[in-house]
């Protein structure tokens, strides 16, 4: 896999770390508007190509592998000419910020034989796949709770009059998609698409959700998820079933360690020996790679598709408008 990012954020800099990390994936080009940015970055990874253009990283035959970090609105326009040019994909989350975007790029990359990755952590954690593994032991359910909550470093300019762009309506922000997403990727790739799904948020002056609770009800049980950039809380996932319960101790994008209390016995479980989440995902991507999986790889967009529609059910459930909304 050689991989031209876009992005020079921190997101970016954990992910040019976990591909250091894995012998046959190397970052071989950066795309950066700004090129002092583009050459900072580059510099400190060691990454040879720094491009302005991205009409140039896309025809940069070196690259075979698109890895998208940009503002969340951008993803969907950067993901959609990546794949018409042939480039396989890797875009962070929020995938993209509607539902038809979301099925415009699913078709296009199956059209196009190509690969497709919603980039996240979560489903690709040993850990995450203990928790599947020993659902069954937890007898019926009953509640499942959820809290990623992170006071955001631009929240006291948000509240000063910057609206930078993960407060921004225009930009796809918020907390539901920067931050709650993972806790419905969480839910939703254990039990499927919720039956109905409400969201009540904290909404700023301008629109934008600041924090928020989103419920999930299925036949038999209740899943709340809640997601805050404007205060901190103690992140961690419990499954609450008639014979016990699951208990995540940490974000759900991270699942650091598990405890497992049946009958009061408790068995605790860390699977996990690297530190950097993200490389657990990219050797899924370089095995599906190596492998032309493309099924595999169908059965996560099929996955992410499911998420974008709990998403924007929720969004719209609470009265955010995006400006994609009106594309």
């Amino acid at each position: 896999m050689k991989i031209g990012t876009i992005g020079t954020g921190s997101i970016v800099e954990t992910f040019l770390d976990a591909v250091q990390q894995i012998e046959n994936v190397e970052c071989t080009a950066v795309f950066s508007r700004r090129i002092e940015t583009g050459e900072t970055l580059a510099d400190k990874y060691d990454i040879k190509q720094v491009y302005t253009d991205f009409n140039l990283l896309l025809s940069d035959e070196n690259v075979n592998f698109i890895y998208i970090a940009s503002p969340n609105s951008l993803h969907y326009d950067y993901a959609l000419k990546a794949l018409q040019n042939g480039k396989n994909v890797i875009c962070e989350k929020p995938f993209t910020s509607t539902v038809e975007e979301t099925k415009t790029l699913i078709n296009l990359a199956r059209d196009k034989k190509l690969l497709l990755f919603e980039a996240i952590t979560t489903l690709h954690l040993p850990n995450y796949n203990k928790i599947k593994e020993k659902l069954n032991s937890l007898g019926e359910l009953k509640l499942v709770q959820c809290n990623y909550s992170q006071y955001s470093s631009r929240y006291d300019k948000f509240l000063a009059g910057e609206v930078t762009n993960i407060f921004n309506p225009a930009f796809s922000g918020g907390s539901l998609a920067d931050i709650n997403i993972y806790n419905l990727h969480f839910v939703t790739r254990l039990f499927g698409k919720a039956k109905e799904v409400k969201y009540i948020a904290n909404i700023a002056e301008n629109g934008i959700d600041t924090s928020g609770i989103a419920l999930l009800k299925y036949d038999n049980f209740i899943c709340e998820c809640t997601g805050a950039k404007d205060s901190e809380g103690p992140n961690f996932a419990i499954i609450q079933g008639t014979k016990g319960y699951i208990k995540l101790n940490g974000a759900v994008n991270r699942c650091p360690s598990l405890e497992i209390v049946i009958d009061d016995k408790i068995e605790t479980y860390n699977e996990q020996s690297f530190s950097n989440r993200m490389v657990y995902e990219l050797i899924d991507f370089e095995n599906i790679y190596n492998n032309n999986d493309l099924e595999e790889s169908y059965k996560l967009l099929d996955h992410s598709l499911k998420v974008m529609e709990t998403a924007v059910l929720a969004r719209k459930d609470a009265g955010i408008v995006f400006a994609a909304d009106n594309k």
